[in-house]
């Protein structure tokens, strides 16, 4: 058992490990624009953050009135994922942290496991990784549902309450609580750059913090010693 009541560390991956939320995004936003549907960027941190495919399909259909013709999908993520090809960055500092932890760790995302494997080879990140990566795939529901992270849980061997997960959605945040988990919420994606930070009352985490080369000087314990 860790000092720090904490025995395993879950990261979420894109708008985390990944600076991947920003493509994304924009990407979606265009795509929806060329079939008559107008959101930007707050309304994408407000409602597809954190959620899996077919929940943000679920919202455009609901609000928008607008069924997704059937090609859309796979033109989408062919798009996004040469985009990631091109552009997609690891977060600053993410991978000495990754190293540097003293205790065990793993992935948990909303991604298809294809783009989340992917977007780790990417940027690098997969050897680190390696069978340690849960998806919303493995579960009945995805985020902000508790079902990924208590199945990460589950396949690490670790009670809920001794889990830290990280996060930078308010939907995360909302699973990570209702998982009963410890939960610290990361805003330095470049996503998050000008959104408000304001958290309602069910999606406030323990931490917030902005820069991973400052994640150890919020827990010291969780630094692996010499």
């Amino acid at each position: 058992m860790h000092q720090d009541g904490i025995d395993l560390v879950i990261f979420d991956c894109d708008g985390v490990l990944i600076d991947s939320e920003i493509i994304s995004a924009r990407m979606l936003v265009a795509a929806l624009a060329d079939l008559g549907v107008r959101i930007d960027m707050a309304y994408v941190a407000q409602h597809f953050l954190g959620r899996s495919y077919p929940t943000v399909m679920a919202q455009i259909r609901r609000e928008f009135g607008l069924d997704l013709p059937a090609e859309f999908e796979d033109a989408y993520r062919s798009r996004l994922m040469a985009a990631f090809e091109q552009g997609l960055t690891v977060m600053p500092d993410v991978s000495q942290v990754l190293q540097d932890l003293a205790l065990p760790w793993c992935v948990a995302t909303s991604s298809s496991p294809k783009r989340a494997a992917r977007s780790l080879e990417i940027v690098q990140l997969d050897r680190l990784v390696g069978d340690g990566l849960y998806t919303a795939s493995m579960v009945a529901r995805g985020k902000p549902a508790p079902d990924l992270f208590l199945h990460a849980a589950q396949q690490r061997g670790v009670a809920p309450n001794r889990c830290l997960v990280i996060e930078d959605s308010l939907n995360g945040v909302r699973a990570g609580i209702a998982a009963g988990m410890q939960v610290w919420r990361f805003t330095g994606g470049s996503h998050l750059a000008g959104q408000s930070l304001d958290a309602p009352e069910d999606a406030r985490a323990t931490l917030h913090f902005d820069r991973f080369a400052d994640f150890f000087t919020l827990s010291p314990a969780l630094l692996r010693r010499p």
